[in-house]
């Protein structure tokens, strides 16, 4: 057990957490008397912004500044404790009786950084196998309150196989003690230190060259301090900064970022990054395959047109995700045709790919892609691309634009679309082609009915005009399906798309609607 920390202990500026919860993490930013209250008192600023009771201040008086209304309060010392080292928290973990919520965390990584939760076949039996750590080829110590490395060399003989260590929610704050665990395990290749809120003070450190997997989400940690990490990390595979408020890429040494030289994914989501230019910073990374961004404030994408580099940009990336952020523009989507690998992209929930926003539909998105064959994590078959592709060159033709150059600007694939399909222009309606004309501007659809008062009634498939508007189509449904009464509501369902898109306009016809 670990043992409350007495007043002495304390400094601003220490991360610390509740004696007997863990998981209650905060920063020391008082040290002192507080007006009315007998004795010392301990300032905490808690990281839940509702886990205190003021904002710093008590009667009138301000003691500290805290990040939100309610983040903060004053706790007496022997309510809190500074933590414990890496090998304390490995006996507290896997040689003490552990309670039900510690055997849930009870888990080591897969080759692809996922957690195995370990199966308590019997429960005397794997405490054994945990209990001999020289055997222990993975270990998971979140939430344990450790504060500092201890003695390198005693981890060294005590983990010697250690491959994979979670340090997920701890009280680590200074790199030098991420330095010593490292050089006590000189085998570790992953290495999650997600939720410690690490110092800005980085100084160069020489112990973490064999990390294939470095995870540093939510650790307030920027760009400037990844480049001074940068020649330690030499096989560097997967780098994991999600939860910084990083707004900017900052290399050192000129506009691009060079050096991690085997890195294979960078993952920047739930970031401030706004704009395009700062992840063209990124592109002569020539092992890059995997880009995500998710949940940014991107707005904007483009492909560099000329560089002095000798390398294509982003040469091998060919998986991007870029879904809830500000994209607006159709000329975005289209750019990412300039990127010579890309394969796999996921685009969900920006403005410009929400239908229900006036977005473009899945068969739009499929059409403009050229090379695309992984859509918002849905495969994209070739059936499905051919008639994404013809429904698209058929829905431009059915617009009305005032020249060529203007059709071209805004649809840049329709020209070799529609020649590679075959598709002819459109032909007057009057004269003898009339019939034929009508007849191949017949749409078929098949239209379900579902209610909570009608339950579902058989499906029916019916031959429309494609110039049917949508209320039109609701008169016609409450006909053929018999409703009474009952106000229909018009949903979608396109092939390969895992949602209904909802068709509230009801002046907009079934082409335009993308049926």
């Amino acid at each position: 057990m670990e043992k409350p920390t007495q007043q002495c202990e304390f400094k601003i500026g220490q991360r610390v957490h509740w004696v007997g919860d863990p998981h209650r993490i905060g920063t020391v930013k008082y040290v002192g008397p507080v007006e009315g209250y007998s004795g010392d008192w301990i300032g905490i600023d808690w990281d839940n912004r509702d886990g205190g009771k003021h904002d710093g201040s008590v009667n009138g008086v301000r003691y500290f500044i805290a990040q939100f209304p309610k983040s903060a309060s004053f706790a007496r010392p022997h309510n809190l404790s500074t933590g414990v080292s890496l090998l304390q928290a490995l006996e507290i973990r896997y040689r003490t009786t552990s309670t039900k919520e510690e055997e849930d965390e009870m888990y080591v990584f897969s080759a692809t950084n996922k957690r195995v939760n370990v199966q308590l076949l019997g429960k005397e039996k794997i405490q054994d196998i945990l209990g001999r750590f020289e055997e222990l080829p993975g270990a998971s110590l979140s939430y344990l309150g450790v504060s500092s490395s201890g003695d390198p060399l005693q981890i060294r003989n005590t983990l010697p196989n250690l491959k994979e260590l979670d340090l997920t929610g701890n009280l680590l704050s200074d790199w030098q003690d991420v330095d010593g665990i490292c050089s006590g395990l000189p085998g570790l290749a992953g290495l999650n230190l997600t939720n410690n809120e690490m110092s800005h003070d980085v100084i160069a450190i020489s112990h973490l060259k064999s990390l294939r997997i470095l995870v540093l989400n939510n650790t307030t940690i920027n760009w400037s301090q990844i480049e001074v990490l940068k020649d330690s990390l030499q096989v560097i595979e997967e780098l994991h900064l999600m939860g910084n408020k990083l707004r900017e890429i900052t290399p050192t040494s000129s506009n691009i970022v060079k050096g991690f030289d085997s890195l294979r994914l960078l993952n920047l989501e739930d970031n401030h990054i706004a704009d395009w230019g700062e992840i063209l910073k990124l592109s002569q990374l020539k092992c890059l395959e995997q880009l995500q961004l998710n949940k940014n404030n991107i707005e904007r994408i483009w492909y560099p047109s000329a560089t002095d580099e000798p390398d294509k940009p982003f040469q091998n990336l060919h998986c991007l995700l870029i879904g809830g952020n500000k994209i607006q523009e159709t000329s975005s989507i289209d750019a990412l045709n300039s990127y010579p690998g890309l394969m796999d992209i996921r685009c969900s929930d920006n403005p410009v790919t929400d239908p229900s926003r006036g977005g473009l539909a899945r068969f739009v998105l499929i059409a403009r892609l050229a090379k695309v064959n992984i859509l918002n994590g849905s495969e994209i078959t070739p059936r499905e691309r051919k008639d994404s592709e013809i429904r698209y060159v058929r829905l431009v033709m059915s617009k009305v634009h005032q020249n060529l150059e203007e059709m071209k600007a805004l649809h840049p694939r329709f020209t070799e679309l529609k020649a590679f399909h075959g598709i002819e222009d459109e032909r007057p309606l009057n004269g003898p082609t009339g019939p034929q004309k009508m007849a191949s501007g017949l749409i078929a659809i098949t239209l379900k009915c579902v209610g909570p008062s009608i339950a579902e009634k058989p499906p029916l498939t019916k031959k429309l005009p494609a110039t049917t508007t949508v209320g039109k189509l609701k008169t016609l449904c409450e006909t053929f399906f018999k409703l009474k009464y009952i106000k229909p509501i018009f949903y979608l369902q396109e092939e390969g798309s895992p949602m209904p898109i909802l068709l509230d306009d009801d002046m907009e016809s079934l082409n335009d609607a993308g049926v």
